[in-house]
């Protein structure tokens, strides 16, 4: 049960890495805006195809389970950036500056929590067991 959790954890998170990023590559992501306006010293256009692309070829990492421990980090990292919209643009994420009221953004934003939870999850299950070392070193 555990692998085949693991497996369709890898791959759903891979689907939503593949489909954001598309649409960030596409420019037909309703996030286009809010992404160019967290970091607008950027080009808006080849930032939202660099981080399109770098999301597309996370997604297929994680299709392919390879490296898995790293790619997970690496996903998670990118989904910590995305809390700089809650310092940078806290008035795009929070009703009337209260963080507790989020606009449809900040929920956007603040459900990453759950994707940062799954790399987690998908970095401590990449791991051999420690159990299965000791098993392994024994025969």
């Amino acid at each position: 049960m555990t692998t085949r959790a693991v497996t369709l954890l890898r791959g759903s998170l891979g689907l939503v890495f593949v489909w954001f990023g598309a649409l960030k590559v596409a420019d037909v992501t309703p996030v286009a805006d809010l992404v160019a306006r967290t970091v607008p010293w950027l080009d808006r256009q080849l930032l939202l195809v660099s981080l399109g692309a770098a999301e597309v070829v996370l997604g297929v990492a994680l299709w392919l389970g390879r490296r898995l421990r790293w790619v997970a980090a690496v996903a998670l990292v990118h989904l910590l950036g995305t809390f700089l919209v809650l310092v940078v643009q806290p008035q795009a994420a929070f009703q009337a500056g209260n963080p507790l009221l989020l606009t449809t953004e900040g929920e956007f934003v603040v459900k990453n929590i759950v994707l940062i939870t799954a790399c987690l999850v998908l970095m401590s299950a990449s791991q051999p067991r420690q159990s299965e070392d000791l098993i392994g070193a024994r025969k």
